[in-house]
């Protein structure tokens, strides 16, 4: 995978140590930028063909906050009376994207395509997982342990000229998300275990 910077990084006349930290700002900064756009451009309509228009990092991020948010949103209208089915009909529309997402890594693709598709199966696969226990466990506010235990992704507006703009919660804990680059990297599968260990290391 290549990413472009935002802008480009000069190397002379400073000394080696000196231009690798202007490079890892700018690494940070770059994937900001492209995860803004990315998020400005998330449209359920389009979602498969988002898919392959910014960095794998971005991509992911994106569909973390957005699982989140609607997730969020589910519980808010079971705890209001409004939709006693919110969570059930939230976990409905998730099966359905994951089965739109099994047709496009069906598809012929470049092997770095195949791979964020792959990865993101992984992340959408445990989140759907996540919304069954949720089910499961009777949740209907946000304020219940079986919802603050989960590893939730925050877009966070104000944060953005800080060089952060994502908020990660888990339990009481929280903070900003790094930025650092790690390219297509293949991803193990995600076990309940796995939760129990983020929630440990949190």
């Amino acid at each position: 995978e290549k990413v472009k910077f935002s802008e480009a990084v000069a190397t002379a006349p400073k000394s080696v140590e000196f231009w690798m930290c202007d490079l890892e700002e700018m690494m940070r900064q770059s994937l900001l930028d492209w995860t803004i756009k990315a998020k400005e451009a998330y449209n359920e309509d389009d979602r498969e063909q988002w898919f392959f228009q910014y960095p794998a990092a971005a991509i992911s991020t994106i569909d973390q906050v957005e699982w989140t948010t609607n997730a969020a949103n589910a519980i808010g209208v079971i705890h209001d009376g409004s939709n006693p089915e919110g969570l059930q009909d939230f976990l409905d529309f998730s099966i359905n994207q994951i089965n739109k997402m099994v047709n496009v890594i069906r598809m012929d693709l470049t092997n770095i395509q195949r791979s964020v598709m792959a990865n993101l199966i992984v992340i959408d696969v445990h989140a759907r997982d996540v919304t069954k226990r949720l089910i499961r466990d009777k949740v209907n506010a946000i304020t219940d342990f079986a919802w603050i235990c989960q590893l939730r992704y925050y877009w966070d507006e104000d944060s953005i000229d800080d060089q952060h703009g994502v908020i990660v919660r888990q339990t009481n804990a929280w903070f900003f998300y790094g930025w650092e680059y790690l390219g297509v990297v293949p991803r193990l599968v995600i076990t309940p275990l796995t939760d129990k260990c983020f929630m440990t290391l949190t």
